[in-house]
């Protein structure tokens, strides 16, 4: 007959009571409990008490189990033994890193920025950012927990998040002392910071101008990149105007260190969005990073 969940008092005693029957010596015991010889000693002896049954025949350097104490041992330490097992599976799968892909302009713009306050919601939580402009086809097999995907609605995997759309202004270093860009002759003065990528045709500079009747203008000068965040980081410098993905750069605009000289807009022809993919199951560290990610991109895309 078992007893009710009530009355299973004594699971700190039985520990006692298992590592003794596993060395056989109440020292060794306690050596391996970090608890004095007489502190088991009293494990035991309450044990027995409240069992109202001797559990060790003890002798003068020497210790035996009665039958008693034989059986419950054999229970016990399988027991105690398929829990530690547990718990030990548990620990090790919470201490793996959470890892996160996204390119490498949303990792370096929009999460780094971001990760001191995940540390500081989830301290226990380790993550790993994998920053690659390579789409993983199969994120779980390679390690992957979450990956941020810049993709149409068409694109993005089955279950993933909306985080936010595309929004472009050009930006500059407050020190070019720009206001606007809206003639052929404010483009004239200036260096056009280009992201040169053909697969992302509306984050060229030439489209944009064409939409505002300034296809035929030139600029100065135009320095191109194949990484977004080298595009921000001459922009940074004050190297010339970058066309800025509003999601990705809002922090700077809001401490000053870029100014935006228009209004932000969704770029013609752009159906592409920010998404996050959870491609496998919801362990509860992952969880808890997806959502901050999520309660981020919610909050608005400042930094």
């Amino acid at each position: 007959m078992s007893l009710p969940l009530v009355r299973l008092t004594q699971l700190d005693l039985l520990r006692g009571f298992v590592a003794v029957g596993r060395c056989m010596s109440i020292t060794r015991a306690a050596e391996e409990l970090c608890l004095t010889q007489s502190a088991v000693s009293r494990q035991i002896r309450q044990l027995e008490a409240q069992l109202g049954t001797p559990l060790f025949v003890r002798g003068h350097r020497s210790i035996h189990f009665t039958p008693a104490g034989e059986q419950l041992f054999r229970s016990a330490d399988a027991a105690l033994l398929q829990l530690q097992e547990a718990l030990g599976r548990t620990a090790t799968a919470l201490a793996q890193p959470v890892t996160i892909t996204a390119s490498v302009g949303v990792a370096g713009l929009w999460l780094l920025p971001r990760l001191g306050r995940l540390h500081a919601r989830h301290p226990d939580i380790d993550v790993r950012v994998a920053a690659s402009n390579r789409l993983f086809e199969h994120p779980a097999r390679d390690g992957i927990d979450l990956a941020i995907r810049y993709c149409p609605p068409q694109g993005a995997p089955a279950g993933a998040v909306r985080l936010f759309e595309e929004r472009l202004a050009p930006v500059a270093h407050p020190s070019l002392a720009l206001s606007a860009l809206d003639s052929s002759a404010a483009l004239a003065d200036v260096c056009l910071l280009e992201f040169d990528r053909a697969e992302t045709p509306w984050l060229h500079w030439q489209p944009w101008l064409a939409a505002r009747g300034l296809g035929e203008a030139r600029p100065r000068a135009v320095l191109r990149f194949n990484q977004y965040d080298q595009v921000i980081q001459a922009a940074l410098a004050g190297q010339g105007v970058a066309l800025g993905r509003t999601g990705l750069v809002a922090g700077m605009l809001a401490d000053g260190r870029l100014a935006a000289l228009t209004e932000p807009a969704v770029p013609d022809g752009c159906q592409h969005a920010y998404w996050l993919w959870q491609p496998g199951a919801p362990a509860p560290a992952v969880q808890a990073v997806a959502d901050w990610i999520i309660a981020e991109a919610a909050t608005g895309p400042g930094c």
